[in-house]
């Protein structure tokens, strides 16, 4: 599972009993060797589908981690990249990793759910950092990135079909969110990481909400289930211009 590069099992134990900010300080150096990582073909199959609508100006790249979705804009984008991150152990490790060769490239840290940044991005991407987020934070969330793009500017990132119930994978991630529940009503500061709590429908629904025009692109490269659907879509919500009539949200549950 990791590489003789990545973190032991006492490295691992300490972070998850830290917490989420702290927890990603001390796995900083050894992240990229880890599955958490998310997998350049992943980044690679979002690039070249956002590659047929750019290019773009200026791009950020939310919950950035060690940089790897700022390669993607640094690709994608003609005059600046923004990578943001509430661990200066990570964003210290982008920075040294990054080597510019197109864009400004600059990092920030902050909180994603209190950017500092005006409407100043025509793309923003993020990558496997969604379940760091509660399902009652998304609207804060969402409302925070709406806010920082431009009027036509689009929120982009992957989303993997969950596993079957009868799958392995299933039950390990049941397994870990089950976890993570145990450890967070019985330790403090509570690390917050659910596989399970990013729901698509729920997703759309609160991108709607935040008046974003949501569209799904399938991402060829995975393959589909045998009922037909995709593998991985590419979730594009883009913000309406100004006078745009704005979709009929669903009501509230």
């Amino acid at each position: 599972m990791f590489s003789p590069e990545g973190p032991t099992l006492r490295e691992l134990a300490v972070q998850a009993l830290s917490s989420v900010e702290r927890g990603y300080d001390l796995l900083a150096p050894k992240f990229d060797h880890t599955p958490f990582r998310t997998p350049d073909s992943v980044l690679d199959a979002v690039a070249a589908a956002l590659a047929r609508t750019g290019p773009f100006d200026a791009g950020l790249d939310l919950c950035c981690g060690t940089g790897a979705g700022v390669d993607v804009l640094a690709w994608l984008c003609r005059r600046s990249v923004t990578g943001v991150d509430f661990s200066a152990g990570m964003l210290d490790v982008a920075r040294e990793r990054t080597r510019p060769a197109g864009p400004r490239i600059d990092f920030v840290r902050a909180d994603a759910r209190a950017l500092p940044f005006t409407s100043a991005f025509d793309l923003v991407v993020s990558f496997g950092a969604f379940g760091h987020f509660l399902p009652a934070e998304l609207p804060g969330l969402f409302a925070q990135v709406h806010s920082v793009l431009r009027p036509g500017g689009r929120f982009a990132f992957p989303i993997v079909a969950p596993p079957r119930p009868a799958s392995c994978a299933y039950w390990t991630l049941l397994g870990f969110d089950a976890v993570m529940r145990v450890r967070n009503a019985v330790w403090r500061p509570p690390f917050v990481m659910y596989y399970r709590a990013f729901r698509l429908g729920e997703v759309r629904r609160e991108l709607e909400r935040a008046g974003f025009e949501v569209e799904l692109q399938a991402l060829p490269e995975f393959g589909r289930r045998r009922d037909g659907s995709p593998r991985v879509r590419m979730v594009v919500a883009r913000r309406q211009p100004p006078g745009a009539p704005r979709a009929p949200c669903p009501p509230r549950n």
